[in-house]
């Protein structure tokens, strides 16, 4: 059994070391592809809002370039109209529009709109700022690629289907400066006075371009050259109208005027002229607006947690969060927007990556797994220990039926060749020998005929006949069969009957069975101060219960149950102390259950233990 054991657990170990390699490679792969696809939705989101930016973007590009303006000329017309951004801005973050003119000077749309007071005093405090900032360094905005903050994960099931660009974009507008034609009408639109030759104006040029020259170029980008007007200028509004000119644009740019607003703007080159015109937007509404519009209302927005960070020059200025808060954060991503907005960087956090739902599958699959292979090697386990077991069983059976065999034989012979040889000296004593030659016989005959009866039971070849009745008839033949047994081992026997209940049972069987009994509690109660066995039938239930009692020594607790088991003995000094085949008890039980009933066994109150049958009632 040992040998079996150890070979028993070198396999499970074979089979259970790589099956458990397997679910942590899983496991660690369902990982990674929860962790990826977390980071392909925070990169959809991160594009989201950079789509937004750019539109904001494209929307400032796509602008004429009079728009600045209460009233301008739309390009190709003489008449005047209102300017689209001359009303209230359409977005709460953005407070006003206006350009700066190369004098220093500013004008806006909202100039000639009443009720707009106090955002001119702000717009006229941002473009004298502007004016201050414009001799300054400019902050550096560094873009950067977006990158997890942790290890970068493996590759998951979205970089096996999609190649992502490693190139980030550098601008969210036009990159490169652009020339474009206007008319005159524009022209004089922007200037808002009257351009002639020879106007003390013009020969203020010198002095812009030099004052421009000097001042330091937004993001890095190269100076624009300055150039002139290839077309004269008119001399009176009349040719204006028939005259165009070329203006030259560049990417937009922002600066931070405080750490509440911020100057998003591009700058134009009209007649050698420089302008600056854009939007003053609120920095934290614009960045309350963002997440409002990209990220507050989403699912994500329960387990994650986003962070906009507004910085001039790498120094915070502001930052806004939404979402869970992330305190030990298991996964991080961050990106800095492209130019224009290379000032603002967003990173997304979370303490707990969301379960795909194949996990539950998986788990569920573990679970299953893991109980069908502990419940098949515990399984296999008992079913070899219960093999190996009965193959002893079986190999003490033979021993033992090789010995309660040759007992009996040899008392027969024994006495025989004592008759044979004249030695019974008396007629009593000679009938003292036929009796116990009559009782061994007796005994082989029930021996050898309780191993026939078991093999018989096994094969199902058993007959039984049946018949009803209340078995009184049976216990007056059992007290005669067992009387000399009894006489010999100074036992007391009681028979009591109760009720008058019919039965169905095999009277030969019935009888065989009980004799197992008694000459059990005789063998193991022999040595006891008190020998009494008492047969009980009671009638009066249903079912009907036929119980063996003796005062020997008991039965262990633990081999209650295993008793009835085949060929199995005790491990106590009783059962080592007496003999026996080890089917008495597996005989009986085959036998009641053969007829409809259950047999068990208790321990008395006192000493000795008893047997108990129920049969049902007929």
């Amino acid at each position: 059994m040992k040998r079996i054991n150890i070979l028993i657990v070198v396999f499970f170990l074979a089979l259970s070391a790589p099956l458990a390699w397997v679910i942590v490679r899983t496991y660690q792969g369902l990982a990674r592809e929860e962790r990826a696809t977390l980071r392909y939705f925070a990169d959809a989101l991160f594009d989201s809002m950079e789509q937004e930016l750019a539109r904001f973007v494209q929307t400032e590009e796509g602008r004429a370039v009079d728009e600045y303006n209460t009233w301008y000329v739309p390009g190709g017309q003489s008449e005047k109209r209102l300017s689209p951004i001359a009303g209230p801005p359409d977005q709460s973050f953005i407070l006003g529009y206006l350009q700066n003119n190369p004098d220093g000077s500013f004008q806006t749309p909202l100039a000639d709109m009443g009720g707009q007071s106090a955002i001119l005093v702000q717009l006229k405090s941002v473009n004298e700022i502007f004016n201050r900032k414009r001799f300054s360094e400019p902050p550096d905005y560094t873009a950067r690629r977006s990158v997890e903050i942790r290890k970068e994960p493996a590759p998951g099931f979205v970089d096996r289907f999609l190649a992502k660009s490693q190139e980030q974009k550098s601008y969210l507008g036009r990159k490169e400066k652009r020339v474009e034609e206007i008319t005159a009408s524009q022209a004089l639109n922007i200037a808002q006075v009257p351009v002639a030759k020879g106007d003390s104006k013009m020969d203020f040029k010198d002095e812009l371009t030099a004052t421009d020259a000097a001042m330091p170029q937004n993001e890095g980008e190269p100076g624009l050259e300055r150039q002139e007007a290839r077309q004269d200028v008119p001399e009176t509004p009349a040719e204006a109208g028939l005259k165009t000119y070329q203006v030259e644009m560049a990417p937009m740019q922002s600066v931070f005027i405080d750490a509440e607003r911020l100057f998003v703007f591009r700058r134009i080159i009209v007649n050698g002229r420089i302008y600056r015109q854009g939007a003053v937007l609120r920095v934290r509404d614009f960045l309350d607006y963002l997440i409002g519009l990209n990220f507050a209302n989403q699912p994500m927005a329960r387990f994650a947690n986003i962070r906009l960070s507004a910085a001039d020059n790498k120094d915070s200025v502001v930052w806004v969060q939404n979402g869970a808060p992330a305190k030990e954060p298991r996964f991080e991503l961050a990106r800095t927007f492209p130019r224009p907005f290379s000032f603002l960087s967003a990173s997304l956090s979370c303490d707990r990556i969301p379960a795909a739902e194949s996990r539950k599958t998986l788990n569920l699959i573990v679970v299953v797994l893991t109980a069908v292979l502990a419940v098949g090697f515990v399984a296999i386990y008992q079913s070899v220990r219960a093999v190996v077991s009965l193959s002893e069983r079986r190999s003490r059976f033979v021993s033992s039926v090789t010995h309660e065999l040759k007992t009996p034989l040899t008392n027969i012979r024994m006495y025989i060749e004592m008759l044979s040889q004249g030695m019974a000296p008396t007629v009593e004593r000679e009938q003292a020998y036929f009796r116990i030659l009559e009782s061994e016989s007796a005994r082989l005959t029930r021996l050898i005929g309780n191993v026939l009866d078991l093999a018989k039971l096994e094969k199902k070849q058993r007959t039984f006949n049946w018949t009803t009745g209340n078995f009184s008839e049976g216990v007056a033949d059992l007290s005669l069969l067992m009387a000399e047994t009894l006489r010999q081992g100074g036992f007391e026997f009681e028979a009591i009957q109760i009720g008058e209940r019919r039965f169905a049972y095999d009277k030969e069987v019935m009888i065989q069975v009980l004799i197992n009994l008694i000459e059990n509690s005789v063998k193991f109660g022999r040595h006891a101060a008190v020998r009494r066995i008492t047969l009980k039938v009671d009638r009066s239930s249903d079912p009907v219960l036929i119980s063996v009692s003796d005062t020997g020594p008991g039965i262990a607790r633990h081999a209650l149950k295993k008793v009835f088991e085949d060929f199995y003995r005790g491990d106590d000094a009783a059962a080592r102390n007496t003999g026996g085949t080890g089917i008495g008890l597996a005989l009986v039980k085959k036998f009641v259950a053969a007829m409809g009933g259950r047999v068990g066994a208790e321990n008395n109150a006192g000493p000795g233990c008893t047997i108990v049958i129920s049969l049902p009632a007929a």
